[in-house]
């Protein structure tokens, strides 16, 4: 079911979407990273097509809403079969103002928001007492790239950046960047996004071969390495 919260005009920019829909190796990876902390009602903010919420599906939640703000995207996303996902049309802010959840994720998408602080302030307003913020956004601003401009970045963060956008209200408990040979191979050569976007190729040669050597080498490194950020934070 989709319904509109809001007259939403937002059009997406990128064309990315189904061609990381492919990357299922890094999507089992950080889905394993987050799966602790989505439980409950949840939130998934700029849910595109629908691909994460897709891969997210046999996590134990009781409810979840796609929150998408273009409209033709919301209604490209083909939920999970039962009774527990909606799709809804809009931004946070146009959701029911008593509307509070477990969990809300912002994955590969707060780098799209230009107040990204003012964004993650209007997040936490909306967690339970205990409830969890998760937000994975791509790392380190020497990486930033035509294809981060050709879809919409506005920035690529850092550990200490993706703190500093978050409230100071809510407790970290994890903040470590994720796929440390992806970010050792695109620091090497830009093999992955030296153009305005990446080849099918491309991206399945590092899903295939490189996420797995990160799975060892992130562990090794101790987050302190990677291509992506993942910051969870819990509301007192």
């Amino acid at each position: 079911m989709t319904r509109e919260v809001a007259d939403s005009e937002f059009k997406y920019a990128g064309s990315e979407l189904e061609l990381f829909e492919k990357a299922r190796n890094w999507k089992a990876y950080w889905r394993a990273q987050i799966a602790a902390f989505v439980r409950g009602d949840v939130l998934e903010v700029g849910a595109g097509i629908g691909a994460n919420t897709r891969s997210l599906a046999g996590l134990e939640y009781e409810r979840w809403t796609c929150l998408e703000p273009d409209a033709a995207l919301a209604r490209r996303i083909a939920i999970p079969p039962g009774n527990r996902h909606q799709t809804a049309v809009g931004t946070v802010d146009d959701l029911p103002a008593q509307k509070t959840f477990d969990a809300i994720l912002y994955i590969d998408v707060l780098e799209h928001i230009q107040d990204d602080g003012s964004e993650m302030g209007r997040a936490a307003a909306r967690l339970k007492s205990g409830g969890a913020l998760i937000v994975l956004a791509p790392a380190h601003p020497f990486l930033f790239t035509p294809f981060d401009a050709a879809i919409g970045h506005f920035r690529r963060y850092t550990r200490a950046s993706l703190r500093a956008a978050a409230p100071a209200a809510l407790s970290v408990e994890k903040l470590v960047y994720l796929d440390s040979a992806g970010m050792l191979a695109s620091a090497a050569n830009r093999l992955m996004l030296r153009s305005a976007m990446p080849t099918e190729r491309q991206i399945l040669t590092w899903d295939r071969l490189l996420v797995p050597v990160s799975r060892g080498m992130d562990r090794m490194f101790a987050g302190r390495v990677g291509k992506s950020v993942l910051g969870i934070w819990r509301k007192p």
